[in-house]
């Protein structure tokens, strides 16, 4: 099953499935004496991690990363760089009863006709618990990038449904407003324009209530970024982005 590597100059390779054992990413092309450690991961594992409101799923794990190798005291060293979580919040018998059933909007049947085998356990390989490696991954290169070339990356929820923010200056948005609304509660949609991430926290509920779903638009910006990234002309810097973004 190849496809499952990503990047050229800074490369992760995942593997690992949403009941099993755990996630493990490789990072390729992280240059020696970067300081990092465990806790540079944690921020932006906490704000994926599941279980926090009740709009996202319930699932419950502590997304606690093992960085196994490619760091000797506290720094980077040039090498390949292997971290793991492990899953701790696993019930596969949650989904026994549809092992021959196919889920509509998932992978089941596409892996099926594939592979003639397929895991069914909360989709496998093609489950989201796969980002979480992702996420550890992108939170080294934000530090490589922020330390670099002093840039920075933060993203947000733009719209659900018909509920649109209004941001008139997008590289002004920072991480605190995403993170915080105004009295001090907690973003839990994660929009920066704060009425209208209370119309869609509303919506998100109704739709759920209803036993739908709603669909929407994130963005992300990164400011600071060194010119040159990409390659002409199948490797250009929008269709990586689309490609790790669309996968």
């Amino acid at each position: 099953m190849p496809g499952n590597s990503f990047g050229q100059a800074f490369r992760i390779t995942t593997a690992g499935e949403s009941h099993g054992p755990g996630n493990l990413v490789i990072v390729d092309g992280c240059p020696p004496g970067l300081p990092l450690s465990v806790e540079d991961l944690l921020p932006d594992l906490a704000r994926r991690r599941p279980g926090q409101s009740a709009i996202v799923t319930q699932r419950d794990e502590p997304d606690a990363p093992e960085i196994l190798s490619g760091v000797f005291d506290g720094r980077t060293t040039g090498t390949s760089i292997a971290i793991l979580i492990r899953n701790r919040d696993q019930r596969s018998r949650d989904y026994s009863a549809i092992k021959d059933k196919y889920r509509p909007g998932h992978a089941d049947h596409t892996y099926d006709a594939k592979y003639g085998f397929r895991d069914y356990r909360g989709g496998g390989r093609s489950s989201a618990r796969e980002t979480t490696v992702r996420v550890a991954a992108g939170a080294i290169a934000k530090k490589l990038i922020a330390e670099r070339f002093g840039g920075r990356v933060v993203g947000y929820v733009k719209q659900v449904g018909g509920v649109a923010a209004e941001i008139p200056d997008p590289a002004a948005v920072t991480l605190d407003r995403v993170e915080q609304l105004p009295d001090g509660r907690p973003n839990i949609v994660r929009c920066p324009d704060a009425a209208a991430a209370e119309r869609m926290v509303a919506l998100i509920e109704r739709m759920r209530a209803e036993q739908n779903s709603i669909g929407g638009v994130a963005e992300i910006v990164a400011a600071g970024i060194p010119a040159g990234l990409g390659e002409p002309v199948f490797d250009k810097l929008k269709a990586d982005l689309g490609k790790a973004l669309f996968s």
